[in-house]
């Protein structure tokens, strides 16, 4: 970015540079024909120069605005193609006719065009043959060798005007201002050859950014192919995982109350045979029942109890269905209100209930349970126990482990003991809406 500034502002000196010595040049051609008018030898400079030259005053006009013109020439930017070689065109067409009006004593101008257009073939194929076309132009200007065909008056012809120690210091001001130029044009030519290899060196740092950049993808893409992979696999371990407790949940909740009541049937069948059948027609529902949960359970929906009813009643029905096919007592006790929990809490507490009386009954062949709940501050504290056999060395099966999973994703938490029958209790915080605040 520096070295693009730069070169900007010695582009800049060399159109001054340029403007002072072409507006040099032409005032003093003017200044001399009117001094050649002025001391009466006016015929002996036609007769020298063999021509009539343009009116004193007409020439510096005439000379700024064609530079004028190619400056503004110059000033149009961001062309190609065909129009750049118009632009061009115009350009040195431009010189060469100043070139002209000055006798063809200056070729500076093709220099500041040349460094112009090199601004537009950084790495173009048109490059070379644009810089041959122009230094072609610049050789016969600064070697005269139009002059063979165009009948001109050159500087050195107005220049009899003066003494020739005066002379030889306007000419040697004209050469001092011509080195200027051209040694302009190659600081010019150095900045823009560096700021080209800049950019070159920068292009190539993008590539190896680009391709370093092209690497971490690849490599991020692998590493998301295999998130993804992962991701699948722990969806489908979690998807089993739900999948075991809903079929354990349900389908061990309505055997236990099969084998419960079959073991009953056995020991009435020949003392009350009409309490036998009653006791299987218990057992049936119980059993159809458990078909219809294993069904929604594998179909991600929610127990059929709760689908069919509120929670609290969807837990009075499955106590009762217990009562009847198991003949075990239960008491059942809920003092908190029960119609303000989300899906998700209300099948966690229906599930805990079904799991602890099942569980109550399977392992620890209880006649007795009493289920308790109540809310504790923004709790809900649940409490399940029996007079079963009870167990010292508690070891997690299905039922304690996904009544733990299920509390965890309500950030709830779970403690047992076996010492005394077995307890189970749990304790859920929940978001209690106004029809779950108690006003005691």
């Amino acid at each position: 970015m520096k070295e693009s500034r730069f070169s900007d502002y010695v582009l800049v000196i060399m159109k001054n540079i340029n403007l002072i010595i072409i507006l040099y040049m032409s005032l003093l051609m003017a200044y001399s024909l009117s001094g050649f008018v002025r001391e009466n030898s006016a015929l002996e400079f036609l007769a020298a120069a063999d021509r009539i030259p343009i009116p004193g005053w007409k020439l510096p006009v005439l000379v700024l605005c064609l530079y004028g013109s190619c400056l503004l020439l110059m000033h149009v930017q961001d062309v190609r193609g065909g129009a750049l070689i118009v632009k061009v065109s115009m350009e040195i067409g431009i010189s060469l006719f100043i070139s002209y009006l000055l006798g063809f004593g200056y070729a500076g101008m093709v220099l500041l065009i040349l460094a112009d257009t090199l601004r537009y073939f950084p790495n173009s194929r048109w490059k070379f043959p644009f810089i041959v076309v122009i230094c072609m132009v610049y050789l016969v200007i600064d070697f005269d060798l139009l002059s063979v065909y165009y009948d001109i008056i050159p500087l050195n012809q107005y220049l009899t005007y003066f003494q020739s120690s005066v002379r030889s210091v306007l000419l040697g001001i004209k050469n001092i201002v011509n080195s200027l130029n051209t040694f302009t044009f190659f600081v010019y030519m150095v900045l823009l050859e560096r700021m080209q290899a800049s950019e070159k060196e920068r292009i190539l740092s993008l590539n190896e950014q680009l391709n370093e950049t092209n690497v971490e993808l690849q490599k991020a893409t692998v590493e998301l192919a295999q998130y993804a992979k992962e991701a699948e696999k722990m969806v489908a371990t979690r998807e089993r995982n739900r999948l075991a407790r809903e079929i354990h949940d349900t389908l061990g909740h309505a055997l236990t109350g099969i084998i419960t009541g079959i073991e009953a049937c056995i020991i009435l069948m020949d003392e009350a045979p009409e309490a036998t059948k009653i006791q299987l027609r218990a057992i049936a529902d119980v059993a159809r029942q458990g078909i219809t949960d294993v069904r929604r359970s594998v179909n991600a929906l929610r127990p059929d109890a709760l689908e069919k009813a509120d929670l609290e009643s969807a837990i009075a029905r499955t106590i009762d269905e217990m009562r009847t096919a198991t003949n075990v007592q239960i008491d059942y006790q809920c003092t908190a209100k029960m119609n303000c929990f989300s899906d998700d809490e209300e099948e966690v507490i229906y599930r805990i209930v079904q799991e602890s009386i099942t569980n109550a009954i399977r392992h620890g062949k209880a006649d007795h349970i009493w289920v308790c709940i109540e809310r504790e501050y923004s709790f809900l504290h649940m409490q399940i126990r029996d007079n079963g056999i009870g167990c010292v060395n508690i070891k997690k099966g299905f039922g304690l482990h996904h009544m733990e999973e299920r509390l965890n994703m309500l950030n709830g938490n779970l403690s047992y003991d076996g010492s005394d029958g077995f307890r189970i209790e749990a304790r859920i915080p929940v978001r209690w809406g106004k029809e779950g605040i108690d006003h005691d």
